[in-house]
């Protein structure tokens, strides 16, 4: 059967983080196959210099454009985005860097909606960079949204060794967070992970939802939103044929969910879910913005500044965020 060959898009990230070079070492070794093909965008000075770091002396093929690369014989292209700015020095937080990844970032979620490019791979970015570029809203999350005009439900899930997250809150300031904790905030946090779930080649996906407060409201005694809020919006899910349990305390969810063989876990707030995937592994877990019209991934890690330039960082996260994008895109119908 012949499969239409599909382009995947990656970022090199931040300029003075590791980005580009967790890129160049993920390159080193790579074969790609007859689904996927790559095309590497950006600033080819600050490619040249990832290289170098990553000892990567071998020869690759350039294209022109996302068109060329899909239609290129190699596994992957690099597609040159110049851009005006300084290649060092490392380890810096940088509007002119935040402005790049902005601009990189809209190009190809507009390339998407053309259909040039079928999923993005991106390599970290800085928050307070993509901030100081002028960019208010929290996060690349929103910034796609926004871009893109999207009005479905969109939000970052987790994953890690087989085990998935999503969060009802995100990047909300604590003391907000049970503000945005509704029936149908919740509910919508369930569908986006069993619908990314399916997509990633899971079919009946099995899902666990966290409480809130300690002991998951301990019947009442320590909060009632577990009783008035969270309860309802399982009753909700399961009501529509998925295959969702809880609240169970948030303490033992995740040690629980892998003995009991769940695949997902929704949580209520970000550090509830992120503290405990980044024991599981940190550096190895992979964020994918669901909800979008294009399948996108990243690193769950940051742009580690303090070891930028210096050839030490791992790109074994950036490897599990390609898999799982190509999962999705090519799970995608045609």
């Amino acid at each position: 059967m012949h499969h239409v060959r599909k382009l995947m898009a990656v970022m090199l990230g931040d300029r003075y983080g590791i980005g580009p070079e967790i890129v160049a070492s993920f390159l080193k070794g790579f074969q790609g196959d007859d689904r996927v093909k790559l095309a590497v965008v950006g600033d080819s000075a600050v490619f040249g210099q990832a290289r170098r770091v990553a000892n990567f002396n071998g020869a690759f093929e350039t294209a022109s454009d996302l068109e060329a690369a899909r239609e290129a014989s190699a596994p992957w292209c690099f597609v040159e985005r110049p851009f005006e700015a300084d290649v060092g020095p490392m380890g810096r937080v940088s509007a002119v860097a935040g402005r790049e990844i902005l601009d990189t970032l809209g190009e190809l979620l507009d390339a998407a909606t053309a259909g040039s490019v079928d999923g993005i791979l991106y390599a970290p970015f800085n928050k307070q960079a993509l901030r100081d570029a002028g960019h208010a809203a929290a996060d690349e999350l929103d910034f796609a949204v926004s871009h893109l005009g999207h009005t479905g439900v969109a939000g970052e899930i987790n994953t890690l060794a087989g085990l998935w997250t999503s969060r009802v809150t995100s990047h909300v300031p604590l003391k907000d967070v049970v503000l945005h904790i509704t029936v149908e905030s919740i509910l919508s946090a369930i569908e986006l992970l069993d619908n990314v779930l399916r997509s990633a080649g899971v079919s009946r996906p099995r899902i666990a939802v966290a409480g809130i407060n300690p002991h998951a409201g301990d019947g009442g005694a320590f909060g009632r939103e577990e009783i008035e809020i969270v309860e309802p919006a399982i009753a909700k899910a399961r009501a529509a044929g998925l295959q969702v349990e809880g609240p169970f305390p948030s303490d033992t969810i995740f040690p629980m969910a892998g003995r009991r063989g769940y695949n997902a876990i929704v949580t209520m707030y970000h550090d509830q879910g992120q503290i405990a995937l980044k024991l599981m592994g940190l550096g190895k877990g992979v964020t994918v913005l669901a909800g979008l019209p294009v399948p996108v991934a990243t690193p769950a890690h940051g742009t580690a500044y303090d070891i930028a330039g210096k050839g030490v960082a791992k790109s074994d996260g950036l490897r599990s965020a390609y898999d799982i994008c190509r999962q999705m895109m090519v799970s995608t119908v045609s």
